[in-house]
């Protein structure tokens, strides 16, 4: 198929990897050892260590990617985002099931990429005889809203591992991402290139992408707090923040919170966690 199916995983970014990990740890996810990116600086070159390394939350559906530099000795090629811009939701990716189809289509549209990237990185890097998890990557390239690409697991056995997916909050999918933008017409025009799927108004203003699993919002600043309450933008566009759903009405989660003292608020869609409290990031849980 040569759209995007699914809202794949999004990429929080931060200077701190070991402190992004608590902070997630807090909110009660369980995450993936350390593992660093790495892949071919040239399409036929040998597979080369990246300057940046992730622990990501692995759900049901989609997950988070905690990422951050961990050797800046290597960085060429490496995940680019850009702290002084802001620290937080600087990733999105759509799931895909063909990226030879989608790269055809997004180049009839005028998206000037040559080829599929091909990444890889161990699951764990204790163990580099372990699993690999490996993916195409297709990205849109020089988009404002940050990082944005459509992205195939080639091997998604390594990444949903059944010991990865039982999370202390309860958290089961990746449902939603919140984009915030002072030209919301344009930004949805390019997630809708790179989907190849339409865009529908939303009912808050801007738009809303929805795929077989999961959407994104784009919105205008001014419709950001009637979704995310009290959520400033330091600079748009801005990927403001992600619905998370819980499969137990979000028993588990206040309690989580309340142990570790996460400050949090009750909304009537779920409880929401502001970006201090979240690597820059506002995450709403919703009962699912």
């Amino acid at each position: 198929m040569n759209t995007a199916l699914s809202l794949d995983h999004v990429g929080i970014a931060g200077s701190d990897l070991d402190q992004l990990a608590t902070t997630y740890e807090r909110l009660g996810f369980a995450l993936t050892p350390i593992a660093r990116h790495s892949g071919r600086r040239t399409p036929d070159g040998p597979i080369v260590p990246f300057g940046t390394g992730n622990r990501c939350a692995i759900l049901r559906d989609g997950y988070i990617e905690l990422i951050a530099v961990i050797d800046a000795e290597n960085l060429a090629n490496s995940p680019e985002f850009s702290l002084a811009r802001y620290a937080g939701l600087q990733l999105l990716a759509l799931g895909i099931d063909d990226e030879d189809a989608n790269l055809a289509r997004m180049r009839a549209g005028g998206v000037n990429i040559l080829a599929a990237a091909y990444l890889e990185r161990p699951v764990d890097d204790a163990d580099p005889a372990g699993p690999k998890a490996r993916f195409a990557r297709l990205p849109l390239p020089d988009a404002p809203e940050g990082r944005i690409f459509l992205i195939r697991h080639l091997t998604p056995e390594a990444i949903w591992q059944e010991r990865f997916l039982s999370h202390p909050n309860h958290a089961r999918a990746l449902a939603e991402v919140v984009v915030a933008s002072s030209a919301p017409a344009e930004s949805a025009a390019r997630f809708s290139l790179l989907s190849g799927r339409p865009v529908a108004p939303d009912p808050a203003g801007g738009f809303t992408l929805a795929l077989p699993r999961g959407r994104v919002r784009i919105l205008p600043p001014e419709a950001l707090g009637a979704v995310l309450p009290d959520i400033a933008a330091p600079s748009l566009p801005f990927i403001a923040g992600i619905v998370v759903t819980t499969d137990d009405a979000n028993t588990a989660l206040r309690q989580v919170l309340d142990e570790n003292k996460v400050a949090h608020r009750e909304l009537p869609q779920g409880i929401l966690v502001v970006p201090t409290q979240a690597g820059g990031a506002a995450l709403l849980f919703r009962p699912a």
